[in-house]
């Protein structure tokens, strides 16, 4: 893997992280600094910055005289969190619909569009990469950028979620999207507010098996 010429520490939690989204470093996995060094071609000194960076919003566990894991998911995290992000979502959905503007909705358009195509492709990487950047772009379409900074943590863990989903879901799960992106061009924040909830708790449900 190559890394971008960006401050290390940056770069090197950047691809951890990725690792972890991927499916590449498993749930429940021990991270060894020395494997992880010689894989990412840095010193240990950064891979031990990056691993505590990724413990602060949870996506690596640290065991005192264990060592370092990446975070497992049970029922009972995915809950609390999305009770969270019910409310988030929610706000910055019916944000969106009132304050975007022509450019906002290109944008979401091309996501949605790149996504599904991967989703088709049985690439389940772009389809993860492009379900983040279609949120993002809600976000930035609500004129705040708050709105990405509270986002932040949960995302990171929400992450995992839609990529191991997505090989189930696929293109179905962006049809979900085009509904949230349609009610927002219309500016009805009700209807936006719905469907990003809805869509949020039945890909919870359907990880959790319900």
């Amino acid at each position: 893997m190559q890394l971008e010429q960006r401050p290390l520490r940056e770069v090197v939690a950047d691809a951890l992280r990725q690792l972890i989204i991927d499916g590449e470093l498993s749930p429940g996995e021990r991270l060894v600094e020395g494997r992880l060094a010689e894989r990412l071609g840095v010193s240990r000194n950064p891979i031990r910055e990056a691993i505590r960076s990724l413990e602060a919003v949870g996506l690596i566990e640290v065991v005192q005289r264990r060592g370092a894991y990446v975070a497992r998911m049970d029922a009972a995290d995915i809950r609390l969190m999305q009770e969270i992000r019910n409310v988030l979502d929610r706000w910055i959905v019916q944000a969106a619909a009132l304050r975007h503007d022509d450019a906002d909705l290109k944008q979401i358009d091309e996501h949605i569009r790149l996504g599904r195509a991967a989703s088709e492709a049985g690439d389940v990487v772009r389809a993860a990469e492009q379900h983040r950047a279609f949120h993002l772009a809600i976000e930035a379409a609500t004129k705040n950028p708050y709105a990405t900074l509270a986002m932040n943590a949960l995302r990171q863990r929400a992450e995992l979620i839609f990529a191991m989903m997505v090989h189930q879901r696929g293109p179905v799960a962006w049809d979900d999207h085009q509904a949230v992106r349609d009610a927002i061009a219309r500016r009805d924040t009700g209807d936006a507010a719905r469907l990003m909830n809805a869509h949020l708790d039945d890909v919870v449900h359907r990880f959790l098996g319900g």
